[in-house]
């Protein structure tokens, strides 16, 4: 008769030190990890989500949080001391108005067509600004809508998440969290915009610096 085939020669290692290689790993990596990357990097048996469960508990209230981001995981500066992180020079990453809504729709409506974000804005977009998002790696295409022409839609992206300390698109914060923290101003909204108006990038100068790296 067969002897049973163990799934490994060796038993995991105890909990609190496969805790100790997930901080280690998520210390040694920049981006966001996920629990299939860790499970890939870790010896075989062990439980890389229970044990960032632990580890996320271990750090509230700390100087930096276990934190989701999207699907992935990551050590981030606590939200209360991101002050202290400032640098002497900033690099700006400038975004017109057009794309300030653009990324706005995309965020709130997600996953959403070209047609429907113009629907939304009253406004044709530029195709350029759809690629400035997607270079900046803060939107990406999603699925094709099951609908005549199966349109491709677009979503934002796991870096868009990170940027903004969120864990999902539904963290986003409402119109009145946006203008307190200064991040829009007390403009019409966008559907209010005269038809027949386009997307003009010509006046990207005159915009706001909203966002920053």
């Amino acid at each position: 008769m067969a002897k049973p085939q163990n799934d490994s020669l060796f038993d995991a290692p105890p909990m609190g030190e496969q805790e100790r290689m997930v901080e280690a790993i998520l210390f040694a990596t920049a981006d966001p990890v996920t629990v299939q990357d860790l499970i890939g990097r870790m010896p075989h048996g062990c439980d890389p989500a229970e044990a960032l469960a632990y580890l996320r508990k271990r750090y509230e209230g700390r100087g930096v949080n276990v934190v989701r981001i999207g699907d992935a995981w990551a050590i981030r500066t606590a939200p209360d001391l991101g002050f202290l992180m400032q640098k002497e020079i900033v690099e700006t990453r400038k975004l017109s108005r057009a794309a300030i809504e653009t990324l706005a729709i995309v965020a709130y409506h997600q996953p959403v067509t070209r047609a429907e974000i113009e629907e939304i804005r009253g406004v044709s977009v530029s195709r350029g600004t759809i690629d400035q998002l997607i270079e900046m790696e803060w939107i990406r295409l999603g699925r094709r809508k099951m609908t005549p022409g199966r349109p491709v839609t677009f979503v934002v992206t796991q870096a868009f998440l990170d940027h903004f300390g969120l864990e999902n698109a539904r963290d986003l914060p409402g119109l009145k969290e946006l203008r307190a923290a200064g991040l829009l101003e007390n403009r019409p909204p966008p559907g209010t915009v005269a038809l027949g108006e386009t997307d003009d990038d010509s006046g990207d100068a005159d915009q706001s610096e909203l966002f920053e790296d």
